[in-house]
């Protein structure tokens, strides 16, 4: 058993900084590199992608980073761990496997971890009395069934485990949970027992610190003017041990700050109840958690408890739920705040002359009440103005309705109020409206699947 393990955070979506990871396996020794790149919407970005072109579906930059860290990875023993593989791992496979021959690397082990997609099991679950029902409404997944795009189950940090142990170098998997990532190493290199709930949920908060990348190293932090050098931010590293406690830091010469108050605001970030953090591996005990400043850039983390796990994983769907457009308009002084209302209110009774019905519908004005709940309080004179941008926003059931509205927003420059400074991006087109499916299965009614795949 080694002393301790570096697991090192190289992305926290996907779409972040792209040469963080390389940076995390260059800057210094580490023995894991994970990466996050999937949230709810990205599953149905990549399914949308998959359909238009069934080598897609994946995080493609990805591969970019591997091509990039093949030395480290052959020569140095970094293990990578990545949910990059998204609704088409098999596909991440072979483009890893393509530029690992190009480079000329033998002798690697490329683990993808799937079985989460179950949208063409669909119809079998629910005649097997598994009806998804949404967490929030209680509807049965039926209801949508013919708008669904993407249903995948949440796995844990187990199959990632089972690769480790069969050798893998990089493993890939479609939707695990962002802490599963950084959970598995700890299990396979100290031999952790899964039913060991304070273990669990010591490697669970583990990943939930640094699975969002940057943030917990000073981005995006509520002081952030005591942040130095953010132009070189370092992606943060867990330091840990077999004990359970375990260390936030990065390497030595980045950017950024790593202290209590970086810890303590990332620990806070989408936990729900903190006293049961739920994940498919345990329930995790935030309120237990004790850390202090060890030294620079250095956080110690320990006396992390938990509950058992539940017996069901939860399931992420998301299905076409109408369209939405979106356009603005700016104007400028004198009376800039009225003739911004006065628009929004031409448009919208355009609309209603034109015999176009919305779902919903909001006109806001940027910086001035966009963040209020009450979208017609104006909390301070603003007669005064230089200029209001005016943001309209509609959705309903009809592409072809909202795209005919989309018609009326220019020549309100030349048959509404003075003083139209701006018009974004031309004419605006309707969009798909992508909503999210919350349910539970049992977990016997889901098995993951690892495979090996040897160059």
């Amino acid at each position: 058993m080694k002393e301790f393990i570096k697991i090192a955070s190289g992305q926290g979506f996907w779409g972040d900084l792209p040469n963080a990871p390389v940076d995390q396996v260059k800057n210094g020794k580490i023995d894991y590199l994970v990466m996050d790149y999937l949230a709810e919407v990205t599953m149905s970005i990549m399914q949308k992608q998959r359909m238009r072109n069934e080598k897609f579906g994946y995080a493609r930059d990805f591969v970019d980073v591997i091509e990039a860290t093949l030395h480290e990875i052959k020569n140095d023993g970094v293990k990578v761990i990545s949910n990059a593989g998204g609704v088409n791992p098999l596909a991440c496979k072979d483009a890893i496997l393509q530029v690992a021959e190009k480079a000329g690397i033998t002798g690697l082990n490329v683990a993808v971890v799937d079985g989460d997609d179950i949208l063409p099991e669909l119809d079998k679950l629910i005649t097997d009395g598994h009806y998804l029902n949404n967490m929030e409404t209680g509807e049965p997944i039926a209801s949508v069934k013919e708008s669904l795009l993407s249903a995948n189950v949440y796995f844990g940090c187990r199959p990632i485990v089972e690769a480790l142990g069969k050798g893998a170098d990089i493993i890939i998997t479609g939707r695990v949970t962002d802490t599963g990532l950084t959970l598995a190493p700890m299990i396979y290199e100290f031999g952790w027992d899964y039913e060991n709930v304070d273990l669990m949920s010591a490697g669970t908060i583990a990943g939930h610190i640094i699975e969002c990348g940057g943030q917990v190293s000073g981005g995006n932090f509520t002081d952030w003017e005591v942040v130095n050098n953010l132009v070189n931010i370092g992606f943060p590293i867990i330091e840990a041990y077999p004990d359970g406690s375990f260390y936030v830091t990065k390497h030595d010469g980045t950017g950024g700050l790593i202290s209590e108050m970086t810890v303590k605001e990332q620990l806070l970030y989408e936990i729900g109840n903190p006293a049961e953090y739920i994940t498919p591996d345990c329930i995790a005990d935030f309120t237990s958690i004790r850390l202090s400043q060890e030294g620079k850039d250095r956080v110690k983390v320990w006396g992390i408890t938990g509950k058992p796990a539940t017996p069901t994983y939860k399931i992420s769907a998301s299905y076409i739920d109408g369209y939405k457009l979106s356009s603005t308009l700016v104007y400028s002084w004198p009376d800039a705040l009225k003739k911004a209302k006065t628009a929004g209110d031409i448009l919208l009774k355009r609309a209603e002359k034109l015999g176009i019905t919305f779902r919903d519908s909001n006109v806001e004005f940027v910086g001035l009440n966009s963040c209020n709940e009450d979208k017609n309080e104006i909390k301070k004179d603003q007669s005064d103005l230089n200029e209001v941008q005016m943001r309209i926003s509609v959705h309903g059931d009809s592409r072809e309705d909202l795209e005919r509205f989309a018609k009326e927003i220019a020549p309100l420059i030349l048959t509404g109020p003075s003083g139209v400074t701006g018009f974004a991006g031309g004419r605006p087109r309707a969009s798909e409206v992508v909503a999210y499916w919350p349910a539970l299965l049992d977990k016997k009614a889901a098995t993951p699947r690892v495979t090996v795949f040897n160059l």
